[in-house]
């Protein structure tokens, strides 16, 4: 579907094409609704994720799965916020899913772009009211003055979103909501959300209509509010599984000890808490422990810490060396206008950490480096 003087700009194809400023072509035909033989447990879609093999695993999403989500989006969105929504996503990434299908399911627009940070140098035609991108990518739209003055809600995930990035979105003066969204493409785009508060640390909120979000330990027993465990996910999100990888799906896709009969939940990977008002809070990557000098480190908490500095804008710590020579590094990025001193932040950091999580060595950067999707790429 397409208009006639766009035909030339596509490449060669063999399917029927149907051009909107032809009407006279189309006027006859049928009116009547299309016959369809496809199933809600039919798969619709297939987003690949990276894998720790370097092999990359292709989640089947199942219709089901993307109408359920769709329908949380519809109740929590209104029509006018979804009028005309930025599609800056890659289509491999599943931000694409809500960009593209939020707004159509109900007579929005789709505004495409190359990706977000093109709003810094061209403006759309159409005036954009809701972005949907990640938080690297928003920080930079922030900076640089290049959020449009029609836009009203903000969406970001992909990443955790800093306290301050959140208080600089909310200083834009036509943004009235911005939401936290989390969610792995195994659970369908997104599966926990939180409508962040103008005075509050950003967290990852409530599980999604239809979700379930358990908070278990080694065993797979539930852990007392306010203890770190591991996070699981089950209900109408949950995708079919990994194409063609029959022993991966049954290592992540678990038996839902809790749930229905015969029901299942995805073992995410992700350290999270329930607080006492029922909010989740997210503490990073099982896989992100790492073991310095007998002592255990959750990097995700050292990161926080440092995004807690007031003249950090991003950062990001790894763990280098091997054996007795292994030692935390952290990378930071400066806010605009700040200058950063290691010995400075690493000062900062004794007062909210005990010594053995300070990194050894503090590089500073203009900037850390992105992947294609718009996230800090660890792996640059």
């Amino acid at each position: 579907v397409a208009h006639s003087h766009l035909l030339e700009s596509l490449p060669a194809f063999s399917a029927q094409a149907v051009c909107l400023d032809r009407e006279e072509e189309w006027a006859e035909e049928s009116c009547c609704p299309v016959t369809s033989e496809v199933r809600p447990e039919n798969v619709a879609y297939l987003i690949y994720t990276s894998g720790s093999t370097g092999r990359p695993k292709g989640v089947a999403v199942t219709h089901r799965n993307a109408v359920a989500f769709l329908s949380w989006a519809t109740e929590t969105f209104t029509e006018e916020e979804t009028k005309a929504v930025l599609a800056a996503t890659s289509l491999n990434f599943d931000l694409s899913v809500f960009e593209l299908f939020a707004p159509l399911v109900r007579g929005g627009s789709v505004v495409v772009v190359r990706n977000a940070l093109h709003l810094a140098e061209e403006k759309p035609e159409a005036e954009v009211t809701l972005i949907n991108t990640v938080p690297s990518a928003m920080a930079q739209l922030v900076r640089l003055s290049a959020v449009p003055p029609s836009v009203q809600v903000i969406n970001l995930a992909g990443e955790a979103l800093p306290e301050t990035l959140a208080k600089a979105v909310y200083a834009v003066p036509t943004v009235k909501k911005l939401y936290n969204l989390y969610g792995p493409s195994e659970d369908t785009t997104y599966s926990t959300w939180s409508l962040v508060g103008r005075n509050e640390v950003p967290n990852i909120g409530r599980p999604l209509t239809n979700t379930r979000a358990y908070v278990l330990d080694k065993y797979l027993q539930p852990v007392p509010v306010g203890v770190a465990g591991e996070l699981f996910l089950a209900g109408e999100g949950q995708a079919r599984g990994y194409l063609l990888r029959p022993e991966l799906t049954a290592e992540k896709f678990l038996p839902e000890v809790y749930g229905p009969e015969g029901s299942r939940m995805y073992r995410t990977g992700d350290r999270v808490r329930y607080r006492t008002d029922g909010v989740l809070e997210y503490l990073g990557r099982v896989d992100f422990q790492v073991k310095v000098r007998g002592f255990r480190i959750e990097l995700g908490e050292v990161e926080s810490a440092l995004r807690q500095q007031e003249t950090v804008k991003e950062a990001v710590v790894v763990a280098k060396g091997e054996g007795a020579e292994k030692r935390l590094v952290a990378y930071v990025a400066p806010k605009a206008g700040a200058t950063l001193e290691a010995e400075a932040l690493k000062a900062s950091l004794r007062q909210r950490l005990p010594e053995y999580m300070v990194p050894g060595a503090v590089v500073v950067l203009e900037a850390l480096p992105l992947n294609s999707n718009g996230k800090v790429d660890r792996k640059a």
